[in-house]
């Protein structure tokens, strides 16, 4: 007798099976990836089938009926590339408590509002809990549908039957398919909920997105091949402990990948940061030392945000570095730099870090800010008022021009600061020294 199920080995990275397990994928070469699961029983597949498909021609296909759907959360529609699409699917991830199923409730909410019909599909809470979370966040207004239910062919059985416009996930870990012996939250069933609700957002039509987990590297849990099956993957970033929070697209097959939207977590919910330069400065912190503004870009949107800096002698035999919201190896190589080139002592000091407002910079045009933070508080001077620096360091000393110069300009001149310090105007680091000492 034939057995109805069977065991195998996925890797969570590409998505390759195999019979055995194996310590390196031969597919994309990672160590330690495969996890096992056990396949669908004989006579039920995993994917979803709907309405049968026909071939057609390119010319013969139009896009007329293809339309975006605008949410009223204009930092949620610019990142989608200026609304949700009809079909389109979107994968959100971040850190417990960060805020993605609030977001998503305010989303749906605002959609059922305008007369689409709406689904939110919760394995994680009760109908009650959503209700509570709803009415704190100001989204229990509209007659939005609520399905507390784990197994995925129920939902797709119910979305082929009402055929809603919008529909949310919530979370890809928590809905599984009942033919699948694992549990659920496994790579295996992951795999086969993810790809079962996505072919039917892609044949009926509707907007889909789906809450994913995060492991503790900050990636999304489960395998990887689900960020190649969605049209877009979001990630919702921020410090939990700080209300600024950052939604960023790194994938979007149908807009830029160069936008993100800026939230703020308030006890009604998220709030829309308008002017997001006006969070990050604090002009009493400016009159000290060791305090500058960096002129930085994320995405396509220009932001200031103050950078501080505390050098002080060590307290141990080895000196210490300390850095929140910076990458320490590119802090290391300005220290460096201006040990060497400069003439600073700061290698041998402790060295504190910290981009207020609990942002994380990735922008190489902060490197000239983080320089006159170090350089002012080590020699103990103030920056002068209404100035903000933006450049990248080289090795040699020289700043570097950086991309979105007139945006960075264009943005520190609204806010009032008149001495704007870039590759333009300072060679390298010991002219710019001398022009604000």
């Amino acid at each position: 007798m034939a057995k109805n199920n069977k065991t195998n080995f996925l890797c969570t990275e590409c998505g390759y099976d195999a019979p055995k397990w194996l310590g390196k994928c031969p597919s994309c070469g990672t160590w330690g990836s495969f996890k096992e699961f056990r396949e669908s029983k004989q006579g039920s597949s995993p994917v979803y089938s709907g309405p049968a498909a026909e071939p057609v021609s390119l010319k013969d296909i139009s896009t007329k009926e293809s339309k975006r759907y605008l949410s009223g959360i204009t930092e949620l529609d610019r990142v989608l590339g200026g609304g949700c699409l009809s079909g389109m699917a979107a994968l959100i991830g971040g850190d417990p408590g960060i805020g993605k199923s609030t977001l998503m409730l305010k989303y749906i909410s605002n959609m059922q509002k305008q007369g689409l019909k709406t689904l939110y599909v919760s394995g994680e809470e009760s109908p009650n809990q959503i209700k509570i979370r709803a009415e704190r966040i100001g989204a229990d207004a509209g007659d939005v549908c609520i399905f507390c239910e784990n197994d995925i062919r129920a939902v797709t059985d119910w979305i082929e039957k009402n055929r809603p416009d919008v529909v949310v996930i919530d979370s890809v870990q928590t809905v599984c398919d009942p033919s699948d012996d694992s549990s659920p939250g496994s790579p295996g069933q992951v795999r086969s909920s993810a790809s079962r609700i996505i072919t039917a957002a892609k044949k009926l039509g509707f907007c889909l997105f789906i809450i994913g987990h995060v492991t503790k590297e900050g990636f999304i849990a489960g395998p990887k091949m689900i960020e190649h099956m969605v049209d877009a993957v979001l990630y919702f970033e921020g410090d939990r402990f700080h209300g600024f929070r950052i939604l960023r697209t790194v994938k979007n097959r149908f807009g830029s990948t160069n936008e993100i939207g800026l939230f703020e977590m308030r006890p009604e919910g998220l709030a829309e940061v308008t002017n997001p330069s006006s969070y990050f400065l604090n002009e009493k912190n400016l009159m000290s030392p060791g305090a500058s503004i960096a002129a930085t870009l994320e995405g396509t949107r220009p932001l200031l945000i103050e950078i501080q800096a505390l050098v002080t002698s060590p307290s141990f035999g080895n000196p210490q570095r300390n850095c929140v919201g910076f990458d320490i190896k590119r802090l290391s190589k300005i220290i460096a730099v201006l040990d060497k080139k400069i003439g600073l002592n700061i290698a041998g000091q402790d060295v504190f870090l910290n981009v207020t407002g609990g942002a994380k910079l990735t922008d190489p045009g902060a490197d000239v800010s983080v320089a006159v933070s170090l350089i002012s508080s080590f020699k103990n001077f103030t920056v002068p008022s209404k100035s903000v620096f933006f450049g990248e360091v080289g090795l040699n000393g020289e700043i570097r021009p950086v991309s979105g110069s007139e945006l960075r300009i264009s943005e520190s001149k609204k806010l009032g600061f008149r001495n704007i310090y870039s590759a333009e105007n300072a060679g390298d680091l010991a002219e710019l020294i001398s022009l604000i000492i």
